[in-house]
C-alpha cells in the first residue's frame, strides 16, 4: 500500500484558468497521484480543464488527496497553490 495524504482548503478565488494552471504546475513536480475533490466531483490535479469543471467558487472547500511516495509533499504544495490562488 502506498502512502497517502489529504487536507482541506478553502478557496480564496474561484478555480478558474489561472489558479488551475498554478495547481497543475505544483502537482507536476511530484510522482504522487494528486486529486482535488469538490462535493461529489473529483479531478486530477494535472488537468486544468478538469479542475475548472469542478465548479469550485471562491469560499468553497476542496479536498486535496494524494497517493504515492511523495504524497505528503504533493498535498502540501498543491494546497499552498490553491490557498494562494487569485
Amino acid at each position: 500500500m502506498s502512502p497517502s495524504s489529504e487536507t482541506a482548503v478553502v478557496l480564496p478565488a474561484a478555480l478558474h484558468a489561472r489558479p488551475a494552471g498554478a495547481v497543475v504546475r505544483a502537482a507536476s513536480g511530484f510522482t504522487a497521484t494528486v486529486e482535488i475533490r469538490h462535493g461529489e466531483k473529483s479531478a486530477s490535479a494535472r488537468s486544468a480543464l478538469r479542475l475548472m469543471a469542478l465548479g469550485a467558487d471562491a469560499g468553497a472547500t476542496v479536498t486535496v488527496h494524494a497517493e504515492g511516495d511523495d504524497a505528503a509533499a504533493a498535498v502540501s504544495a498543491v494546497a499552498e497553490a490553491l490557498a494562494t490562488a487569485t
